[in-house]
């Protein structure tokens, strides 16, 4: 078994080992993942972050050693906080744009060492705040936490809709909802009913809290979409593109289209 970094700005992955098969999901610059199999230039991973597996192009793939993998895995990842980005790979003495959100593992005073490669990022990193480095904050901590969730997750308003995207260049909702707690460093799983078997429940909109999950089903009543609660009156989600709707007990109010949307199935606070 072996193990991959991605150093590219982004890595479709695929539901099959073709290039015209469906994406469902993307790696960004900075994720681990390991090689499960490999076959005709394809190799299927398991994502690091998600546990979530797909077939990405052997022309993508970086591999790593097992104790570089370990390494990275455990060292202090933070975000890029740009928009957009250079990188430089001062090895190869070349430069590439990453995006919001990427991962920068064991990132000291600008410098990354990756695969044997020396890179440099001179931009807005993340913090680490007390939760994500497993101390008890006072409520005011906290809540200070989930608003500063709720304006990242602003960022990306506007953002196209994309079938299996995690970017500002195009997104689904669940990967939205992760890619904002993402930047938290608090990790989400990747589609969104196995989000909504994360944290707890919250009995009804009067009980939200700012950065709270809203989960809702379809005709069969199954979860087929999520958001972030910007309150108890307003949502943001991705839908055609990501935007900030109204929300109620019924669900989802479009603002442009003044019709409900999306029915509501339930509420779940992951902090």
């Amino acid at each position: 078994m072996s193990h991959g970094i991605c150093l590219l700005s982004i890595v479709p992955l695929r539901t099959e080992p073709n290039h015209k098969a469906e994406m469902c999901t993307q790696l960004l610059f900075g994720e681990l993942y390991t090689v499960l199999q490999s076959e005709n230039g394809w190799h299927k991973v398991k994502l690091a972050f998600d546990d979530y597996e797909g077939w990405i192009s052997a022309k993508g793939h970086t591999e790593i050693g097992e104790s570089e993998f370990e390494q990275l895995s455990g060292a202090d990842t933070r975000c890029a906080m740009d928009l957009v980005q250079i990188v430089t790979n001062e090895t190869a003495k070349s430069q590439f744009p990453i995006l919001y959100g990427s991962s920068l593992p064991g990132i000291e005073e600008f410098r990354m060492q990756l695969a044997g490669q020396s890179f440099n990022y001179d931009g807005q990193v993340s913090m680490v705040s007390d939760f994500e480095e497993g101390e008890e904050g006072g409520p005011e901590d906290l809540m200070e936490l989930k608003h500063d969730l709720v304006n990242d997750s602003m960022q990306f308003v506007g953002a196209p809709y994309l079938w299996g995207g995690r970017s500002l260049f195009g997104i689904d909702c669940s990967g939205f909802v992760q890619m904002a707690y993402k930047l938290k460093n608090i990790p989400l799983k990747r589609d969104a009913t196995q989000q909504s078997e994360q944290g707890e429940m919250v009995n009804s909109l009067d009980e939200a809290e700012p950065g709270d999950l809203a989960f809702f089903e379809n005709e069969e009543g199954k979860i087929s979409h999520v958001g972030i609660l910007a309150d108890r009156h307003k949502i943001i989600h991705c839908s055609g593109k990501v935007r900030l709707d109204i929300i109620d007990q019924q669900g989802i109010f479009h603002n442009e289209l003044h019709e409900y949307t999306h029915k509501l199935k339930l509420i779940k606070r992951v902090i």
